[in-house]
């Protein structure tokens, strides 16, 4: 069997693309490869920012492989290190991630897409969250849904199942920003060159805040913060970055980020 996972990696930006014919679902072996190859960008200090999309133009991801389901993939097995899909519950990710969606993404391919940082649209892309037709629960969207988009639009979506496309998610602030599909992925690579020419130690220090603060009081998140218990910003305030950042501004310079 072929490698469902393609990658290419250039300079300190990794593409990863979901290539597994037809529809680029995912069964819980390409979702142990997801995972070792996020895992891996995660812990490459030359690596600063990933990209996930699909290959094709019609599929990004539908989600679970409901045929190899019913071959004997057990829903509750080992997605690998990542959980579903390699970013889901991958610990310790403090670097940006895109996702470029280049087609329908829906069910665990919504979510999917909803674990990167920042998410691309191609116009003709469309989404769901059909869980609630065949019995079962969109889990991960569950939890991440109610909190980046209003309340009751987040339920309608869970509730129905319905379909919605690339305007109404840029308009819900699901997606980013939408782009002809032709130029979909120049733009991922142009998002991808800016972030990667960034301070990799303030974006480690930014996810690290956002995700620990998540489930906290303000003053609870602000007081880990200023004690430096949380271990990126500890880095981050004893860094030559930080230090290289002051430098630069008194000098009317772009600044040098070293990652240390």
């Amino acid at each position: 069997m072929t490698n469902p996972i393609k990658t290419r990696r250039e300079g300190a930006i990794l593409e990863v693309t979901l290539d597994r014919p037809k529809a680029n679902a995912i069964d819980l072996a390409t979702s142990r490869i997801m995972g070792d190859v996020f895992a891996d960008f995660r812990d490459d200090p030359d690596l600063r920012v990933a990209i996930i999309t699909g290959a094709g133009d019609k599929f990004f991801c539908p989600g679970w492989d409901l045929k190899a389901a019913a071959d004997g993939d057990a829903v509750d097995g080992d997605y690998g290190v990542g959980g579903f899909g390699g970013l889901q519950e991958l610990p310790k990710l403090n670097k940006p991630v895109i996702a470029a969606v280049n087609g329908i993404a829906c069910g665990g391919g919504l979510e999917l897409a909803l674990s990167a940082d920042i998410i691309l649209a191609a116009e003709h892309a469309t989404f769901a969250l059909p869980e609630i037709r065949s019995g079962t629960v969109a889990d991960a969207a569950s939890v991440k849904l109610p909190k980046r988009i209003p309340y009751h639009i987040a339920m309608e979506l869970l509730f129905t199942g319905r379909w919605f496309d690339a305007e109404e998610a840029r308009g819900w602030g699901i997606v980013n920003h939408i782009h002809p599909a032709d130029q979909l992925m120049d733009q991922a690579w142009e998002m991808a060159r800016l972030l990667a020419s960034g301070p990799p130690l303030v974006y480690a220090a930014i996810k690290e805040i956002v995700r620990e603060a998540e489930d906290e009081k303000f003053q609870d998140t602000m007081d880990q913060i200023t004690s430096s218990t949380f271990e990126s910003v500890k880095s981050l305030y004893s860094s030559e970055d930080q230090l290289e950042g002051a430098k630069a501004f008194a000098e009317k310079r772009d600044p040098v980020w070293k990652g240390r």
